[in-house]
């Protein structure tokens, strides 16, 4: 039996567990972009797949409504795979387990893929409504958006022909988003030069865990400790008074995602082993303190570990070392015109160990051009100084606010239909596809919506049914309405 089955409104939420069905973390898409073109063909529907796994489906005009402006649905089919180690889930294989508690659906131990599941799935059952009087019907269902709106980048707009595009990808019910940052990726190499480690050393793997995560644009205000940070902070002070060197370091999983887990291995001259535990055992007590508000789960251990006598030169340990302590990290500006509004922000979201040696994975976002570059400058610079490699990549635009919108303007008069009270009219710091889209399309009129999501991008993301079955009561108002 369909864990959602009864949930309202029941063709969302059956749309949405169709595609939790099938593994659909960035990357691997094909199994749920080829969802999308069954419902099409089994609905006589056209639709068009491309080599990136987007699909757009067209649904024409309900009599007496051809000549009305054609309305384009938007949202992303990919997710962040978060998931607990021990979950006993393979994201790459098996599908989202959901779970139904009192209002909120949410995954067994794994994030649930709301964002932006729920978005498409909204957009697949205002398709399939046969009692919805409607215009011309477009919905693009775009790929690879958590790992640099890679499906939005390469997509192919040329058919469309609406020019008001509603992207169902926020996260804040009685929200209108009109404005986002923009981002760029970074990567920051250095190289290891690997050596055997000194006679006589004992190994340890070192473990900082249980934190909360979360989205760098959305959630990059609340404090949240980064698991990456937090171990160079600890690295760098070892380091001075053990001796250490390091074997490898691996935390984080995505760019876009607050790393909740962190581990490195390290070799440590064995007269000093006791000093080295009893320095990870004051740190922790130190790091839990500091973040006992935010992240009162916070632990960081050490145990013996098995491990090969390879470590990284004396030389570029100290230099990777000082980039983990100097790199910016969270937010660096707060926008002077929208109270509350992060402007600038960056997030050292991935550090990985391979054969060439260590690499930083930033994501930095500004809603200010200069700023953002700036940011890249200043990572420049410490890799310069430092001797690391640096490249840039998933570059995507911001998206400024347009003053005149007739768009917002009839999807505020839904909103204050259905719910009696106007929609709060917002700019977010995540990025979203529109910034794109308008590049691409700027005669495009852009808004975004969705119902209440908490946590994405980590094991606690959940989904408001409620609030689902609210917005999506003001969309069909709203489609129905018109022009």
């Amino acid at each position: 039996m369909a864990v959602l089955k009864g949930l309202k409104p029941e063709k969302v939420f059956e749309f949405f567990e169709m595609l939790c069905s099938v593994p659909h973390g960035s990357g691997n898409t094909k199994a749920i972009s080829d969802l999308c073109v069954s419902f099409a063909q089994q609905r006589g529907l056209r639709c068009k797949q491309d080599e990136y796994n987007n699909v757009i489906i067209w649904k024409d005009a309900t009599p007496g409504l051809e000549k009305a402006e054609p309305l384009i649905f938007q949202g992303h089919i990919d997710m962040v795979c978060a998931f607990e180690p021990d979950c006993g889930i393979d994201m790459a294989k098996d599908p989202v387990r959901l779970v139904v508690d009192g209002d909120w659906v949410k995954a067994d131990r794994t994030s649930l893929g709301a964002d932006n599941g729920i978005g498409a799935a909204i957009a697949l059952a205002l398709l399939d409504d046969g009692t919805l009087r409607h215009p011309r019907l477009e919905a693009v269902f775009t790929t690879d958006e958590e790992t640099g709106m890679n499906g939005a980048v390469g997509i192919d707009l040329s058919e469309l022909e609406g020019r008001n595009l509603i992207n169902i990808d926020s996260e804040e019910e009685g929200c209108l988003t009109v404005s986002c940052a923009g981002g760029i990726r970074a990567d920051c190499l250095f190289p290891a030069d690997w050596e055997d480690a000194p006679a006589g050393s004992r190994f340890y793997e070192v473990v900082i865990d249980g934190l909360r995560g979360g989205h760098s644009g959305a959630e990059i205000d609340k404090g949240r400790a980064s698991a990456n940070q937090l171990m160079g902070r600890f690295l760098y002070r070892a380091e001075k008074e053990t001796d250490l060197r390091i074997v490898s370091i691996a935390g984080g999983t995505f760019s876009n995602v607050i790393p909740l887990y962190c581990a490195a291995v390290v070799a440590v001259p064995e007269e000093k082993s006791a000093s080295f535990e009893a320095l990870c055992l004051a740190d922790e007590g130190m790091f839990r303190a500091e973040y006992a508000t935010p992240d009162p789960g916070l632990r960081m251990k050490a145990a013996r570990a098995d491990a090969s006598g390879r470590v990284m030169s004396k030389a570029r340990e100290s230099a990777l070392l000082r980039m983990l302590l100097l790199a910016p990290c969270g937010v660096q500006a707060m926008s002077m015109d929208i109270p509350g509004l992060v402007q600038t922000s960056l997030n050292l979201g991935v550090v990985e160990t391979g054969e060439e040696g260590v690499t930083l994975r930033f994501l930095l976002r500004s809603a200010i051009q200069s700023q953002k570059d700036m940011l890249v400058e200043r990572l420049e610079a410490l890799c310069a100084l430092l001797g690391a490699e640096m490249s840039t990549h998933d570059a995507y635009p911001g998206w400024a606010f347009k003053k005149d919108s007739a768009l917002r303007d009839a999807l505020s008069a839904s909103f204050t239909a259905v719910s009696g009270k106007a929609p709060g009219i917002t700019a977010t710091h995540g990025g979203l596809e529109c910034g794109l889209f308008m590049e691409k399309r700027p005669d495009f009129d852009c808004v975004s919506l969705g119902p209440e999501l908490h946590e994405v991008h980590s094991v606690r993301e959940r989904l408001s049914i409620s609030s689902t079955e609210r917005l999506y009561k003001v969309l069909r108002h709203f489609v129905e309405h018109w022009q």
